[in-house]
């Protein structure tokens, strides 16, 4: 029997975890932690909003739901650090809003009027912040029916 194929197994073993370290193994596991966030954009004046989804009410029940994706682009500073820190505030009156609107004006059979929703969450954003600075922008509205 000849020695070499233990021998170099056991060089191989040995060797196993420099070469590991060095080319990208190591052996060590990597820590579960937070995924990356997906960014719209990378300016720095972009604050982005929870999605929002209200229920679309027609015949006594539940008939669909509508979508509306928007963001805040706010060039000041102290303003974009009052807006982050208000956000909670900023999201119950949006939803409140949009809740209102839905049940109101939004039908399966038309499209929603953007212009509409952009005005209510532009008044209410301006009204929180007790100046004007962040401009609300939809990035989206969508319908679904149930």
């Amino acid at each position: 029997m000849r020695p070499w194929p233990a021998l170099a197994a056991l060089i191989l073993l040995g060797l196993s975890p420099a070469w590991a370290a060095e080319h990208g193994g190591g052996g060590e596991k990597k820590k579960p932690g937070k995924a990356p966030e997906h960014k719209v954009t990378q300016s720095v004046s972009w604050v982005e909003v929870q999605d929002f989804y209200t229920t679309i009410v027609g015949n006594g029940h539940a008939t669909g739901m509508l979508m509306v994706r928007v963001g805040l682009d706010v060039p000041d500073a102290k303003i974009r650090e009052n807006v982050e820190r208000s956000m909670p505030i900023l999201r119950d009156a949006y939803l409140r809003s949009l809740m209102t609107y839905t049940a109101t004006q939004v039908q399966l059979d038309t499209q929603p009027d953007a212009f509409a929703i952009a005005d209510r969450l532009q008044g209410i954003t301006d009204r929180a912040l007790n100046k004007k600075g962040a401009r609300v922008l939809l990035r989206q509205i969508a319908l679904r029916a149930k």
